[in-house]
């Protein structure tokens, strides 16, 4: 009768197969969401197309960039060039090559590592040596030397070892490097839009201040025309020097406005420079080539879907959501680690002592072993890493949870605020053409003498005051929308077509 036989190898193999991860199986946290908005009907917004992820891809690919509904085309190139030239976007770029060669790196270890050696080798056996002495000296019970004193000899060969992932360590470790990679990815889509949005944003207050400024240079030579008036009817003899020293008031208050609002653009225009990677003076060109300082108005509606779309269009809860997978992965590597490590070692070779013989048959040499280790004490270490995991997993989920819980949160207080924006924006104009009207007939009464300067110059203050005012409800209107964008997340990175 035959016995059955089995090899160290094929012992290993077998349990590779009929092995199994021990870790946790991860599910995606579900939370319940309402299904609308409470502000959804603000006006300026629609609820239309942002229900999967495959129609953000189709109107991210299919429609241009929110931002091109300003309609300014030096806005247009500067956030091209920004997310081109960006040094954090450039970073956050090499981070994803890390962490690629990261989940490289540890995904090797899923296969064996094999090395290759080849060399010379001499060695001289003392005769009075205690342990090979006997043998390559002739005094010895026999008389003669059992082996030479002196060898030497060529070998080549390889060296083979592999962990074999019996119970999904380092597969639970590959899977979480992935999953960092990810998140490297999903960081760099998140800094994309913040950085895009922070241009924008700069962009309208440089413009903003720029038409402030406009404003009030022409207030200033308004207020000199008036100036020049209540000096006229001072010489007629109908004025007043009270008049006059009002009107030199208001001329000087309205000057002390204009270098502010130069520092305000200059602020902005500094940092726009920074955020594209340009010196204040390639800046300062690049502005200089337009002609246009008037801020930018936002027309179409802005698309705002259900909240749950949230869960897939914002890059921090898409980050914070593979947080938690990857945590998960890191618990099944330490439970895995409480289990035994089988380890398979092997190094064919050639060996003689001339190189002549050493590529024949009879020079070769092998040794091959498995072995398993497995720590049975360790003071509860591994528990305790295990504890460790589960309680990052918990407070990742609870991170995760509240990232959701704020996000909702954002959105509709920035859908409010773009409807209380826009209410104001409209009110402030109708004021402000009340105002104009009022001006025009109080600086004819005053010409005629029929009304007194106080009229007039308050008529003029709530005039200028009015037209600086819409300008800043303009910027407020499109300052929200900006945010209202970024709040709803999505992919804010230009197609490579619109970038040239």
């Amino acid at each position: 009768m035959k016995t059955l036989k089995w090899s160290p190898i094929a012992l290993v193999l077998t349990l590779t197969l009929t092995g199994c991860a021990v870790g946790p199986d991860y599910q995606k946290p579900e939370h319940t969401i309402d299904t609308e908005y409470l502000y959804q009907d603000t006006n300026g917004t629609v609820q239309d197309g942002l229900h999967n992820v495959q129609s953000q891809v189709n109107i991210q690919q299919n429609s241009t960039p929110w931002w091109y509904q300003f309609d300014d085309a030096v806005l247009n190139q500067l956030v091209a060039d920004t997310q081109q030239q960006n040094i954090p976007l450039k970073m956050a770029a090499e981070r994803i090559k890390a962490a690629q060669a990261y989940q490289q790196a540890i995904e090797s270890f899923k296969v064996p590592t094999v090395s290759l050696g080849a060399g010379y080798s001499t060695a001289q056996f003392s005769d009075n040596g205690p342990l090979l002495g006997p043998v390559v000296s002739a005094n010895n019970p026999l008389g003669v030397p059992l082996m030479d004193a002196q060898q030497s000899g060529f070998f080549a060969g390889a060296t083979i070892a592999w962990e074999v992932d019996l119970f999904g360590r380092i597969d639970s470790q590959a899977q979480a490097a992935f999953i960092r990679k990810e998140q490297a990815i999903i960081f760099r889509e998140g800094l994309n839009t913040a950085i895009t949005a922070d241009v924008i944003h700069n962009y309208l207050q440089m413009r903003g201040a720029q038409e402030r400024k406009s404003i009030a240079i022409q207030t200033v030579n308004d207020q000199k025309t008036t100036l020049a008036l209540v000096n006229k009817v001072l010489a007629s003899g109908y004025g007043s020097e009270l008049d006059l020293a009002r009107a030199k008031a208001m001329l000087a208050a309205s000057k002390a406005v204009v270098p502010q609002l130069a520092t305000a653009e200059n602020v902005h225009r500094q940092r726009l420079a920074i955020l594209l990677g340009d010196t204040p003076s390639q800046m300062h060109q690049r502005l200089k080539q337009t002609s246009v300082n008037k801020m930018p108005d936002m027309t179409g509606l802005i698309p705002v879907g259900l909240p749950s779309d949230l869960l897939q269009r914002r890059p921090d809860l898409r980050i914070a959501e593979r947080e938690m997978a990857a945590i998960n992965e890191e618990l099944g590597a330490a439970i895995a680690a409480k289990y035994p490590k089988f380890f398979l070692t092997g190094a064919p070779g050639l060996v003689a002592s001339d190189f002549d013989d050493v590529f024949s048959s009879s020079s070769t040499a092998w040794i091959a072993s498995v072995g398993v280790s497995w720590n049975i004490f360790d003071g509860g270490r591994s528990d305790a890493m295990v504890d460790i995991q589960e309680a990052r997993f918990k407070n990742s989920a609870l991170s995760y949870q509240y990232a959701v819980n704020n996000a909702i949160g954002e959105v509709e207080t920035l859908l409010q605020g773009y409807g209380n924006s826009q209410e104001y924006q409209s009110l402030v104009l109708e004021s402000k053409q009340q105002t104009d009207r009022a001006v025009s007939k109080a600086e004819s009464l005053y010409e005629a003498g029929l009304v007194d300067y106080l009229s007039m110059l308050d008529a003029q203050r709530q005039q200028h005051l009015l037209q600086d005012r819409v300008v800043t409800a303009r910027l407020q209107t499109a300052q929200v929308a900006v945010g209202l964008h970024k709040a709803l997340g999505g992919n804010w990175q230009l197609n490579s077509n619109m970038t040239q």
